[in-house]
């Protein structure tokens, strides 16, 4: 028998499905095929004795680790692209929930996300979506910790092969330092100009600094989550420089590396923006010896927004 103790208040009731919806969502890119996994999931908590269920210090990541396995399951299946048995309908809730993802996750990001291999998806997700500690990726994986960082690596180059068209590095450093200067200008409507309509921003704080949970979609978002980044404060720049062989941004707080911004560029417009915030991942830029100003950028650096 369960005891008064145990009871839940409603509020984290739902917050916790709608978190293990949208982990499925993202896993699997259907709304019944998340539900059917979260019933799935739950179905497994209650079929735990109550001295088992009382065992689990975190119930919520044990039903994330749960979901996120069936979730791997259904991905390896051949035939996983088909729909569900008919009359499963999302109900009216969750339905909603769904048509808030759909807008959050364009066609063109799922279509790529179903290129990926399930372990290299489910390590992209988790990692880099829902910014989930390594141990907790790995533990949902299967895999030890360095193998799911290189399956979500392999993920990145995978999309970013996928969604950027090849150009020349003029052609790429121009949108680049186009983009630096909207942002210097505080220019919203200029910056989102040189992002695609469907453009995505990935944020990277590694649960280390209060970065974006989430993926922000849409070129107007993404011009607004990077000006409330990049906004201008006392001792901050921000500096066109090479990253990882084309030209990003690389922000600076009191000549310290804060930020490093790489740009998948198609065209004219910028379609994907990988923000690297985690202290962990910026040590090398930050590194004994390291210059206090970027080598590419423009002639004066000593500027509070320096180019």
């Amino acid at each position: 028998m369960e005891h008064a103790d145990d009871a839940v208040p409603i509020a984290d009731l739902l917050e916790e499905r709608r978190h293990l919806l949208d982990v499925a969502y993202w896993m699997l890119g259907s709304g019944d095929a998340a539900e059917s996994v979260i019933d799935e999931t739950y179905r497994r908590w209650y079929e735990l004795s109550e001295s088992a269920r009382a065992q689990i210090t975190d119930p919520r990541a044990w039903l994330a680790k749960v979901a996120g396995g069936i979730c791997l399951d259904r991905l390896a299946l051949p035939d996983r692209g088909k729909p569900l048995a008919a009359g499963k309908e999302a109900g009216e809730v969750d339905a909603g929930q769904y048509r808030m993802l759909e807008q959050e996750i364009s066609a063109v990001l799922l279509k790529a996300l179903d290129s990926l291999s399930p372990a290299e998806r489910a390590a992209f997700v988790l990692n880099d979506v829902f910014g989930m500690a390594p141990g907790a990726v790995a533990d949902i994986v299967g895999q030890p910790e360095r193998e799911c960082a290189d399956l979500a690596e392999r993920a990145r180059r995978s999309l970013r092969a996928r969604r950027s068209r090849p150009t020349t590095p003029r052609q790429h450093d121009a949108v680049a330092r186009a983009v630096r200067q909207a942002c210097a200008a505080e220019d919203a409507e200029r910056l989102a100009s040189l992002l695609a309509p469907d453009a995505t921003a990935f944020f990277d704080g590694g649960g280390k600094v209060r970065a974006l949970a989430r993926p922000v979609q849409g070129n107007e978002q993404v011009a607004r989550s990077l000006l409330t980044l990049l906004a201008r404060r006392p001792s901050t720049t921000v500096h066109t420089h090479s990253v990882n062989g084309r030209t990003g941004l690389v922000v600076r707080y009191d000549h310290q590396v804060a930020a490093v911004i790489s740009l998948d560029i198609a065209g004219p417009q910028v379609v994907q923006v990988w923000a690297i915030l985690n202290p962990d991942k910026l040590r090398s830029w930050n590194r004994l010896g390291a210059p206090p100003d970027p080598p590419t950028g423009h002639s004066n650096p000593a500027k509070t927004y320096g180019e």
